[in-house]
């Protein structure tokens, strides 16, 4: 598989497409619009990058995430605030116990599933904002090992959540009740089929065939990975501002590929040069995938 990139989105500066001072997370509807949060405002792109719409937050926004009814989610410190699909503010909720940095949103039926940074779980809510169950602190560490503090999850066609535990060189899987499913990656230096430096990968995202797309820093690059944990291609190792770091990554029908970059404070999106890519099997299980 290889990528190309085709398009940049937004930047630093002071036009109304553009960011100030931070670009932190972005997310894609089922229409393929584009939702990027960052100085305490959504902006609301078209596929060529155009922006449409773009309303005010609250607080800072660490992540946003878009409903199938167009509701919009967007993480906060101690608060995830939502808006209507014009940007009309709806409510906020907060949970002093168990919100504290919110830097991923997942959402599956009625289910919202809060990354909390500061506690390093996720929290699973129903939509009506009532707590369910906590997610990956059943473990030894009491929790992901996130260095760079960033938590991020994503959530597949089958309802089984993906997290980056970047401290422990892997992405791991679970069940919406916390169930420890499966996990691939490790350690691997140089070695770009696992993972390398402190603490990586830092964000990822799921594909409709079930790939996964992973961030990482130290140099800054986004990968793709079949559901098994064996490489498929290195999308970009080059392309990225060298500081970089916590970039996040979505993907769209097509299997285009959007990371931010915050350092420059845009978007690079990235094309299969194969249109197969998108929509081809899984292969065989790599080194490094295991079941526990």
């Amino acid at each position: 598989m290889q990528y190309r990139q085709v398009r940049v989105i937004s930047g630093k500066g002071s036009q109304p497409e553009q960011f100030a001072t931070a670009l932190r997370g972005i997310a894609l509807d089922r229409t393929g619009a584009l939702y990027a949060v960052g100085d305490s405002e959504v902006k609301v792109f078209d596929a060529d990058g155009t922006l449409r719409r773009r309303w005010p937050t609250s607080k800072p926004g660490y992540c946003v995430a878009v409903d199938r009814d167009g509701t919009v989610y967007v993480g906060q410190e101690r608060q995830v605030q939502r808006f209507d699909d014009a940007g009309k503010p709806l409510d906020a909720w907060r949970d002093t116990e168990r919100m504290g940095l919110v830097t991923a949103i997942g959402l599956i039926e009625d289910n919202v599933l809060i990354a909390d940074a500061r506690d390093r779980c996720i929290r699973r809510y129903d939509k009506r904002g009532r707590f369910r169950n906590d997610i990956g602190k059943d473990n030894r560490t009491r929790g992901f090992l996130i260095p760079n503090g960033v938590l991020d999850l994503a959530i597949d066609a089958e309802g089984i959540i993906h997290a980056a535990n970047p401290g422990r060189h892997r992405v791991e899987r679970y069940s919406l009740e916390g169930q420890l499913l499966g996990r691939f990656g490790r350690f691997t230096g140089p070695d770009p089929r696992g993972f390398s430096g402190c603490c990586n990968p830092t964000n990822l995202t799921v594909t409709r065939a079930g790939r996964v797309v992973v961030t990482e820093k130290a140099g800054p690059r986004a990968k793709v990975y079949d559901a098994t944990g064996k490489l498929l291609a290195i999308v970009a190792n080059d392309a990225f501002d060298q500081n970089c770091k916590n970039m996040d990554v979505a993907v769209d029908a097509q299997g285009r590929i959007y990371v931010v970059d915050t350092v420059r404070l845009h978007i690079c999106v990235f094309t299969p040069m194969d249109d197969r890519a998108a929509s081809e099997p899984a292969s065989a299980p790599a080194e490094g995938a295991t079941k526990p």
